[in-house]
């Protein structure tokens, strides 16, 4: 394991092999009072963990399999439901960005700005992300390698902001299956930035249903002990309380109710590669 670069975010200490931290919440803001409510209910599961901890929600979701997926309230109810939260609940937040446009009024209330996978390359897009001086956190694509991930990393960096974050999220195996390379996670760190594991999308079936993605969710436990024990610097998973009647990607989200029993054996397992690392 590569300790890399520290990101600072609030009192929170990214990477640099700091405790593992996670990034967590539901794909896409369904309502203003789920989002709060599992926004309350994962920090407090985050806390009794002892790891650190990130809200994540989605305002929109543009990429959805077909025109009949729900995207989301939009940016502007959107971000206002984020700034509730966070204010509310003292949270740091982070968000998806799809367009240039979209990066100043997400960083003015976000914490941390998130490049979707389909977007990785969009010069644009990580120009204007990297200008807000937001950490800046970059979904490795699907058909990019994890060495080409250095050339995203320098077109963020040629702004002059250097908080950023590479987030593996499994590459395209055959038609609608994703496989994880752990070579990956080294890989990427050499970078010089934290790494973090998307443990949930890793598990996906892009378009599986035809007209949405399925998912195994049964491979997140053993998927996320692997990358953790590959040493990660963090772990990002979408939770729901009721993944059945989740508005997108429910397949293969991990049930809230299992959230607290995997991030405590996560913590105890980096626990341990931490310190192996650090002889």
């Amino acid at each position: 394991m590569t300790a890399g670069k520290e990101i600072s975010l609030g009192s929170l200490r990214l990477g640099g092999g700091n405790p593992l931290f996670l990034i967590a919440g539901p794909c896409v803001i369904e309502s203003e009072i789920h989002a709060l409510v599992m926004a309350e209910k994962v920090a407090k599961i985050a806390d009794d963990a002892g790891m650190p901890y990130i809200f994540k929600a989605s305002y929109d979701k543009a990429n959805r399999s077909s025109m009949k997926g729900f995207r989301g309230p939009g940016m502007k109810e959107g971000l206002r439901i984020l700034g509730k939260i966070k204010s509310e609940l003292k949270l740091p937040i982070l968000t998806d960005i799809h367009d240039a446009s979209q990066a100043g009024p997400a960083a003015e209330v976000c914490d941390v700005l998130q490049i979707p996978a389909f977007l990785a390359r969009q010069t644009d897009l990580l120009l204007a992300a990297g200008k807000t001086g937001r950490i800046i956190n970059v979904k490795k694509a699907q058909f990019l390698s994890p060495w080409d991930m250095g050339n995203v990393t320098e077109k963020v960096a040629s702004t002059g902001n250097t908080k950023i974050i590479l987030t593996e999220r499994g590459s395209s195996f055959g038609y609608q299956n994703l496989v994880v390379d752990m070579r990956s996670f080294p890989i990427m760190q050499r970078t010089g930035y934290p790494v973090v594991f998307d443990v949930t999308h890793a598990v996906q079936l892009p378009a599986g249903q035809g007209h949405s993605s399925g998912g195994q969710p049964q491979f997140i436990e053993p998927l996320a002990r692997a990358g953790v024990a590959a040493g990660v610097d963090g772990i990002f998973l979408e939770t729901h309380d009721n993944p059945a009647k989740a508005l997108s990607d429910g397949p293969n989200a991990l049930p809230l109710s299992e959230l607290l029993s995997l991030l405590m054996k996560l913590k105890g397992l980096s626990a341990v590669v931490r310190r192996w690392s650090a002889k």
